[in-house]
């Protein structure tokens, strides 16, 4: 790659230089000339670490394509995770990826799980189908993962699927939350944080009372829950889209935190608007119309039928496509965007969707651009925030942080060694490499039927694993993608909840007979305060 800018965030290196790379490794950064079997001039262009996104929920072939153009050479679903993840990763293997993969351990999907038997999980379980299990899951009418409170009993079956994904090498715990804020108690979240902290992995969370201002359920009180079960097990978190109420209070104490030697950041994404699948809690009628005021007529978009959703088609989406994905519009937003382009640590995450078309099914890897509909930010996320960027003044070295270093330094320090390789243009690293014009990288995507797939424009080349993936703005056919994982450990680490062993270490020696504690539920609280 002759004559680019080469950027790495890491040392602060910013100069023209050439770079060398062989077998998928950058073996030189020089001012000498250099030749190869194929080159690149990158005149006028930076050349920069591939963009890192940790909230990837697009795992179709679609999706990322779309991701590619956006410069993204390394995508991740750590927020929702994946269920059965030895064959997650076994199935990516087979099939092979256009961009590096990796996943987590998924409160929710074995939640599922337990819960719903009726789902029937048993095959790997990602976002890309998730829509047929969750319609399985509600076919009796109760979404047990999100709604039902588990007993210590199912407790330790959900925490020994979840152990279970971690020895296979899951990246870390995916817990969100808000989905299941009326089923998951604040117990079985401390043990699902104890397991993967056994680990010493992150909790990526989408907290509890992610979107609320009232108190007592203002969000920020949602970020210390787990902040204070991650900090007491000693293990990472990244605050998944902390982009809505209450974030400047989780940043500065995610700030408080790093200096304290805590290994915590978040994400954003450059929208006044989310996506979520129609089955989500916060999104009942109940929930959005009378507690929250809001009315669907304003608020929620369906992109596949082009239309805002009414009390009689939100029902019938419910009982038609649980599973199916809408636009929220959140223009409160639009005043704090600005602001996050510039605060250290908070990095760009896409909350990429999956790659339907106007049928609700996944667009095949072929598909015109056009077909695709959802939420923008899965093809113009990076594009959004670099043209932000520029539009505010914000060096291009900080934004390069947030897309790439970053994310890989904060999850190489949770022990991961693919992320100390990645997010870095250095002699010796993985050369996962995205060449973009500073001048002109753009989003192209909107929220029009027809743009929602339009890819961003100014990222002529994008290179992962040492492989050309994009050349001249055009997507190639190649799976050059890697996983990014643990190893495989022998055996697992968890150790199931028990009421008499929990009495003799946190008690002075009461005869179990005489104290009874209900861990697990508030049934029976009259009766214990009896005894």
């Amino acid at each position: 790659i002759n004559n680019g800018r080469v950027m790495d965030p890491e040392t602060m290196f910013d100069d023209i230089a050439n770079v060398g790379i062989t077998k998928g490794r950058i073996v030189a950064i020089s001012k000498q000339p250099l030749s190869g079997t194929e080159t690149i001039d990158a005149t006028g262009h930076v050349v920069s670490p591939g963009f890192i996104d940790t909230h990837y929920h697009a795992m179709d072939v679609f999706a990322s394509k779309m991701a590619l153009r956006d410069g993204v050479t390394t995508g991740m679903d750590l927020e929702a995770g994946s269920f059965n993840v030895k064959d997650w990763y076994a199935e990516k293997a087979k099939t092979g990826w256009q961009l590096n993969y990796g996943t987590s351990a998924s409160l929710l999907y074995n939640r599922m799980a337990v819960h719903d038997p009726d789902a029937e999980l048993s095959v790997p379980v990602d976002f890309s189908t998730l829509p047929t299990y969750a319609a399985k899951a509600l076919g009796d009418g109760v979404q047990g993962w999100a709604e039902t409170k588990s007993t210590i009993e199912e407790m330790n079956k959900i925490m020994q699927l979840l152990d279970e994904d971690l020895r296979q090498g899951g990246i870390g715990l995916a817990a969100p939350i808000a989905y299941m804020a009326i089923g998951l108690s604040s117990y079985e979240l401390f043990e699902a944080q104890k397991v993967v902290g056994n680990y010493g992995r992150l909790t990526s969370v989408h907290s509890r009372y992610h979107l609320l201002s009232e108190t007592p359920t203002e969000a920020p009180i949602a970020f210390d829950e787990v902040f204070t079960n991650a900090m007491l097990v000693g293990a990472p978190l990244l605050m998944a889209h902390n982009n809505d109420y209450g974030w400047w209070e989780i940043e500065e104490k995610l700030q408080m935190a790093r200096d304290k030697g805590l290994n915590m950041w978040s994400e954003y994404y450059p929208y006044a608007a989310g996506s979520t699948t129609i089955a989500a809690a916060f999104l009942t009628p109940a929930e959005w119309v009378e507690k929250r005021g809001y009315k669907y007529e304003d608020t929620i978009y369906d992109p596949i039928d082009d239309k805002y959703l009414t009390n009689e088609t939100y029902a019938a989406l419910m009982k038609k496509e649980p599973g199916r994905s809408v636009v929220v519009e959140f223009p409160y937003r639009k005043k704090w965007m600005n602001n996050w382009l510039a605060i250290p640590h908070m990095t760009i995450a896409a909350d990429a969707m999956a790659g339907v078309g106007a049928d609700g099914k996944l667009l095949p890897w072929d598909a015109d651009w056009s077909e695709y509909r959802g939420h923008p930010r899965t093809s113009g996320s990076h594009g959004t925030c670099f043209r932000m960027g520029r539009e505010q003044g914000i060096p291009l070295m900080f934004t390069i942080s947030q897309a790439s270093y970053w994310p890989a330094k904060h999850l190489g320090d949770t022990g991961l060694e693919s992320m100390k390789q990645r997010g870095r243009m250095q002699v010796g690293k993985i050369a996962d490499i995205t060449i973009f014009d500073p001048k002109t990288i753009t989003d192209n995507s909107t929220f029009k039927v027809g743009e929602h797939g339009i890819p961003t424009t100014g990222i002529p080349y994008v290179i992962v694993n040492g492989v050309t993936v994009v050349k001249n703005s055009e997507v190639l056919p190649v799976k050059a993608g890697k996983e990014i994982r643990f190893p495989i450990e022998s055996k697992g680490r968890f150790t199931p909840i028990d009421r008499n062993k929990w009495l003799n270490e946190h008690t002075i020696g009461l005869n179990p007979s005489l104290l009874e504690i209900h861990l697990d539920d508030d049934s029976g609280a009259g009766e214990v305060l009896d005894k």
